[in-house]
């Protein structure tokens, strides 16, 4: 696998996880309440450090089970079509369940308010929980794992991509607290704004995003399952 492929496919996979409409909700809400820097900003770096801890502990566990990742192999032939399958669940769900405009507001939108009322360590926790929990940002992470693992990378070279793959996973949270820090009251209606956007299409985007990657890992299991 080329530099450019890795890039190209850590990029892929650390969008599909960037892309959650509960931690941007809730990074759009903390920034428009008080302590937005601090509140805000905290969320991020926890976001960002959850990423990291994650990619190094797969990678720990796939060297120490000298697990074999180049396509074709069972185990990441496997990993693949799973992975399609739960993206593609994923997906169809989040289309399927989207409300009409106008309609009440995703579920999920119910519960910032309540996140934001926790105290900050709490709220980091359960931040960090919900990131590691959702099927399908398990796979994503499991998959960035597996192009590192099979790219026989020296040590420095899989810091310098887990670095990147963290930064790639957290550019949409990044882009709205860099906006605040250079200049708060000029960006809070574009804030306003977002938070109204992604609350009513959200599903639509994390849906249509989810099909994509669900269709690409899907064409990558078959072409496993024809090399093996």
């Amino acid at each position: 696998m080329t530099n450019g492929t890795l890039w190209a496919e850590l990029l892929a996979y650390g969008s599909g996880i960037a892309l959650s409409p509960l931690h941007i909700g809730l990074l759009l809400l903390l920034l428009l309440g008080p302590n937005p820097l601090r509140r805000g900003g905290l969320l991020v770096l926890g976001w960002m450090l959850t990423v990291t801890a994650m990619v190094v502990l797969l990678l720990t566990v796939g060297h120490g089970l000298l697990l074999t990742m180049e396509k074709g192999t069972s185990h990441r032939t496997g990993l693949d079509l799973l992975a399609a399958g739960a993206l593609l669940a994923l997906g169809l769900k989040e289309l399927l369940d989207r409300k009409e405009d106008g309609a009440e507001a995703p579920g999920w939108t119910r519960q910032l308010d309540r996140f934001c009322a926790m105290p900050l360590p709490l709220l980091l926790g359960v931040s960090s929980a919900l990131e590691v929990i959702s099927p399908d940002d398990l796979f994503l992470f499991a998959k960035a794992a597996s192009a590192l693992l099979s790219s026989g990378l020296s040590q420095l070279q899989e810091t310098l991509y887990t670095s990147g793959f963290a930064l790639a996973c957290s550019t949409a949270l990044l882009l709205p607290f860099l906006a605040v820090l250079i200049g708060r009251d000029r960006v809070l209606p574009l804030l306003e704004r977002g938070k109204t956007l992604l609350f009513n299409k959200g599903d639509l985007l994390v849906g249509g995003l989810s099909l994509v990657l669900a269709g690409y890992l899907g064409w990558q299991g078959i072409e496993g399952l024809q090399l093996s």
